[in-house]
Formats: C-alpha cells, sequence, structure tokens
C-alpha cells in the first residue's frame, strides 16, 4: 500500500509539472504582439530577447525568416532556434538598401544610425542626402554591383533590405553570405496601406523603440480610419485605373493590393478590383486600353510629369477618356533633383495623408481645405 501510495503522489508530481511546464511555454507564446493589419510579420516576447518572424517575404516565398533580438548586455539563450539569426540591441550602425527605410527611420528619430545606404542617389531626405554627401553615409553600391568589402569595413549591427526572391536580381544571399546582420522586410508584399505602415513595429524592435512606434502607428491608423469614414456612404465612385508601360509590359496593381485598397477607401471604384493577386498583372497596351478607355481617373503613369510626356512615349495614350478631361494624376509632386520621391519614404508610413490627397482628388468636397502633398494634376 505504501509503494502504491508513493508511485500515485510521484505520478500526480509528473502530471502538475507537466501542467506548470505546458503553462509556462503558453505563457511566452501569449506575449505574442498583436497587430492590427499587418499579415508578414510576427513578435514574440521572451524572457530576455524578442523573436521577429517575416513571412511572405517575396511572391511564392515558402520560407520564414526569424530574428533574435538579443540586449547587448544579455548572454545568448540556449533554447535559440537553430535556424535564427541574432541581432544585438539596441543597434546604433545601420545600413539601408532600399530608400523606404528612412522614412520609418526619421520617424523613430534614427536617421543618424544609419552609415550606409544603397541606391543613396534616390533618396528623398534631405537630412540623409546630406549625410551622403558629406561622407558620414556611406554609397555601399554602384549599378547593381555591391561592395561587399566597404560593408565589411562599416561593421553594420543591422542591414535592412527586401528579396524579389529565386530567380530575381536579389542582393540579400550575398550580403548572407558575407556574414553581414541581414534582415529582410516584406512591407511591399503588404495588402492594406495600414498594414505597411505597421512595419514601423517590426523596425522599432531593433531600437527598443517600442512605445513610440504604438503611439505613431495608433496616430496614423485613427486619422486613415477617419479619413475612411468621410466616404463610407458615397453611392456613385468613379473609376480609376492605374500605372504604364515598362518594358513592354503594363504592370496594373492587384485588387488585393494596398494600391487598391488606398482606391477603395478613396471613394473609387478601381477597374480591377475583382483580380485577387496582390502583387501586379503584366498586361499589354491594348488589354488596358480595352477595359480602361472610359475610366474617369488615370492615376501613378509611371514617372511621367506632364500630359505632353505621355503622348510623347505613345500617342495612344492620348484616345484616354481621363486624359481628353485633364483628370490624370501622379504622385511626383515631392521628386529630388535625382529622381528621390518622397512618397516612397514617407508616404508609405502615413497613409493617412496619401489618402487625403486621393480623397481630394477623386471628391474634392469631402476635404475643401486639404492641399495636395503627393499628387500634381497633369497638363
Amino acid at each position: 500500500m505504501l509503494v502504491s501510495k508513493k508511485i500515485r503522489t510521484f505520478a500526480t508530481f509528473l502530471v502538475m509539472l507537466c501542467i506548470h511546464t505546458l503553462a509556462a511555454a503558453n505563457a511566452e507564446v501569449a506575449q505574442a504582439r498583436e497587430l492590427d493589419y499587418a499579415k508578414n510579420f510576427t513578435i514574440e516576447e521572451y524572457a530576455n530577447y524578442k523573436l521577429l518572424t517575416v513571412s511572405n517575404a517575396y511572391r511564392n516565398a515558402t520560407s520564414a525568416y526569424r530574428y533574435a533580438l538579443i540586449p547587448h548586455s544579455a548572454t545568448l539563450p540556449d533554447e535559440l532556434p537553430r535556424d535564427v539569426i541574432v541581432i544585438r540591441t539596441p543597434v546604433q550602425r545601420v545600413v539601408i538598401m532600399e530608400t523606404v527605410y528612412a522614412g520609418y527611420l526619421d520617424a523613430l528619430g534614427q536617421l543618424d544610425q544609419i552609415c550606409g545606404a544603397a541606391s543613396a542617389s534616390y533618396i528623398n531626405h534631405p537630412k540623409v542626402i546630406q549625410g551622403v554627401e558629406s561622407g558620414d553615409i556611406q554609397r555601399i553600391q554602384s549599378g547593381q554591383k555591391l561592395n561587399i568589402e566597404r560593408l565589411l569595413l562599416l561593421q553594420p549591427d543591422l542591414i535592412l533590405t527586401t528579396s524579389l526572391g529565386e530567380g530575381q536580381m536579389d542582393v540579400s544571399p550575398q550580403l548572407q553570405r558575407a556574414g553581414l546582420p541581414v534582415v529582410l522586410t516584406a512591407e511591399y508584399m503588404e495588402h492594406h496601406p495600414l498594414a505597411r505602415a505597421e512595419w514601423l513595429k517590426f523596425i522599432a524592435a531593433f531600437f527598443e523603440s517600442e512605445d513610440r512606434s504604438n503611439e505613431i502607428f495608433n496616430t496614423i491608423k485613427a486619422q486613415y480610419t477617419s479619413l475612411v469614414d468621410k466616404t463610407k456612404g458615397i453611392d456613385e465612385r468613379p473609376s480609376v485605373f492605374c500605372g504604364a508601360p515598362y518594358s513592354g509590359s503594363w504592370h496594373v496593381p492587384g485588387g488585393d493590393s494596398f494600391i487598391a485598397r488606398a482606391i477603395h477607401d478613396a471613394g473609387a471604384h478601381y477597374l480591377w478590383a475583382d483580380d485577387r493577386s496582390r502583387g501586379s498583372l503584366p498586361l499589354d497596351t491594348e488589354r488596358v486600353f480595352l477595359k480602361a478607355a472610359e475610366a474617369d481617373y488615370w492615376i501613378h503613369p509611371s514617372h511621367y510629369r506632364s500630359l505632353s510626356e505621355l503622348f510623347n512615349a505613345d500617342p495612344r495614350f492620348a484616345k484616354f477618356r481621363a486624359t481628353q478631361i485633364s483628370q490624370v494624376f501622379n504622385n511626383t509632386r515631392q521628386v529630388s533633383k535625382n529622381g528621390g520621391n518622397n512618397i516612397w519614404e514617407r508616404g508609405i508610413l502615413h497613409p493617412e495623408e496619401v489618402l487625403a490627397d486621393l480623397i481630394k482628388i477623386l471628391h474634392p468636397d469631402l476635404l475643401p481645405e486639404h492641399e495636395l502633398i503627393y499628387y500634381e494634376n497633369l497638363q
């Protein structure tokens, strides 16, 4: 009887131990940050580090990318996943491979941490341009060629980049092979403008600036949703199409893209709204014309800034109704002398400003006092 009682007691102890172990594990999982719109990253809080996971990093991506953010003062945890990349925080030396990161870093007050930049000529932010011109921010790319040696000498804590996927021109494998602290982001694959803005929280984690990012994003979200409320009751929605041919194809945004969502939220009907892809659709000009010939508005016509430039590129553009009634708008109001466009820096983080522009274009009576920030009417 005594032996049997000891066995029962030990069994009870094992059960309780399992319950406490599972509870502890669940408690860790329960500390995952809640996100409002972003679908392509997660942040999980552990006792002495954060685990960031990026998915859908490019079209048809099957792999996820994980990053363990560990404070400089902490020791490496024993339970880290094998495939994780360790980044010590807060980071102090950052290389940006795309201009979009300048907008996020500016909002977080971290522009001074940029030590290197690719595509430096296309940056719009005056402070970053000044840093490049003075040499405080090093150019690490010439054309499509990376200067890996210069990158190694810079000793960055973090390199922010994106991936176009296998078989595409992609710099991330070169960076990874060099043992550099490269982190992939996937904000451009999100389906909602606010989802792209919410990537501020992802960037902020590397600087331990989560509180600041939450405050900024909540303000952006409130302003964006307030604007959407103004267009919800609109019954007659003007028709809109986007883009212009490039290298023989007209890449129109998919119906589930962030651009399509912004057009809908602005109170318009996007002509390819029924398509459910998040990326772009390569079409020929004839197919676009058949569908968009009578459209009310044409927005984002590539880099063109006047109707004459459009017509010189292709005389058929004059046949669109939107050009005939001067309803062609491009997001080129804030372009630097080298072609850097602020809509791809500040505008990505502030979709409420972009949405206000679109509402002013499509329904000017709804925002009578608003002046266009990013868009201009092509004449």
